[in-house]
């Protein structure tokens, strides 16, 4: 009797792990197969949500036909802990596997819509944009810059989509820019705290996109871009070149900001690197208007117009016409690109360059061919001018 009880035990057992294993293997092809949705969405996963809740969201969106082996294969995978605030873009058919994957991979937000406040050399720009789940490309709402004139309906959309809940924040900052100009559009930012009244150092706040949040500090958010900064700078400084005519990473920082401010191509900043490296080993001097233009405007926006012969002639510490070598600082903040440039120029034996209509320069080696090009590009301005 007792050996046909066993007996029986042992079979009952073994039927609960053959069905245990089946429901454990029928469960990890749930989660790691395609999912049942059928066109992207956009999931805003609330601060201070949990994966229960976003589980329930998924459902009632179609993403997922089982939210409990949502959660299950979330805490199995050690993820569930690391779930992110966000609006993130989810695929059409995605498994559970990929949606756990994106929300709590970076935190960055991958779909919605976002507020990019652009801090660029001319201007500072307002725009609100939002993200089609099923193109997944970004479409403009409204576009702004606060200094323009009757751009009241503009503003109000703006602030309709800005007071908005699950809007995203971003600031952009263009290479190029000074420390004034970021200073000034952070300021500008109303949904940032903790007013700035000091401009930091001139070169030194890295040119990036930042993700915010309402209610973050400016301050910090500047310290976040000299901490940038600095470590590109040291990376760069790392990878420099030997017999460079400067010694001092500042001097590095100097010359980025000038090739940054003379061209924007991304093919021509090491030539133009080379250019006033060159000057620079035989004694040349620069003369560079960009300069000339920060020893007017002090960083403080654009200059509005074209030099006059009296500003090229007047001497002061920026005017690279007059003075020999590099202006005392960066008269602007470089991205990666001129910073490398800068330390790793092109190896010519160009000492000019003059734009050639194209939106690049011609390069010259000798003042003949610098003049000959001169010519041309006059000759391009003239017919532009329809002179």
């Amino acid at each position: 009797m007792w050996r046909s009880v066993a007996s029986n035990g042992l079979t009952l057992l073994i039927v609960l792990l053959a069905v245990a294993a089946a429901a454990v293997g029928w469960g990890r092809a749930q989660y790691k197969g395609d999912g049942p949705l059928a066109e992207a969405i956009c999931l805003q996963v609330e601060p201070g949500s949990n994966m229960t809740a976003v589980a329930d969201d998924l459902e009632a969106q179609g993403a997922v036909s089982h939210p409990s082996i949502f959660r299950i294969g979330a805490d199995y995978s050690g993820k569930a802990g690391a779930l992110k605030a966000g609006n993130f873009l989810i695929d059409e058919g995605a498994s559970m596997e990929q949606i756990v994957d994106a929300i709590t991979a970076s935190g960055r937000n991958t779909c919605g819509t976002e507020v990019v406040y652009r801090i660029g050399v001319n201007h500072e720009t307002f725009q609100v944009r939002e993200l089609d789940p099923g193109t997944n490309r970004f479409v403009d709402v409204v576009n702004y810059s606060p200094s323009d004139e009757g751009i009241e309906q503009s503003q109000e959309l703006y602030e309709q989509y800005r007071d908005a809940t699950g809007t995203q924040f971003r600031i952009v900052v263009a290479e190029g820019v000074t420390s004034w100009q970021v200073v000034n559009g952070l300021n500008a930012v109303d949904v940032m705290t903790g007013e700035v009244t000091e401009v930091p150092a001139e070169g030194y706040l890295a040119p990036d996109s930042y993700e915010i949040l309402k209610g973050d500090d400016r301050g910090e958010l500047l310290a976040l871009m000299e901490t940038r900064q600095a470590d590109r700078i040291d990376a760069a400084w790392q990878n420099r070149s030997d017999d460079l005519p400067f010694e001092t990473k500042e001097e590095a920082v100097t010359l980025a900001s000038i090739v940054e401010k003379e061209t924007g191509v991304d093919e021509e900043r090491e030539k133009v690197a080379s250019v006033f490296v060159n000057r620079l080993e035989q004694g040349m001097r620069l003369q560079t208007d960009p300069t000339v233009i920060y020893g007017i405007t002090g960083g403080q926006g654009v200059l509005g117009r074209g030099l006059r012969q009296s500003e090229l002639r007047a001497r002061n510490e920026y005017n690279t016409y007059v003075i020999e070598g590099l202006p005392p600082t960066p008269i602007a903040n470089p991205g990666v690109a001129a910073l490398e440039a800068a330390l790793n120029p092109a190896d010519t034996k160009f000492l000019f360059f003059v734009a050639d209509g194209t939106g690049g320069h011609a390069f010259a080696e000798t003042l003949d061919e610098h003049n000959a090009n001169v010519a041309k590009w006059r000759a391009i301005e003239a017919e532009q001018s329809g002179n």
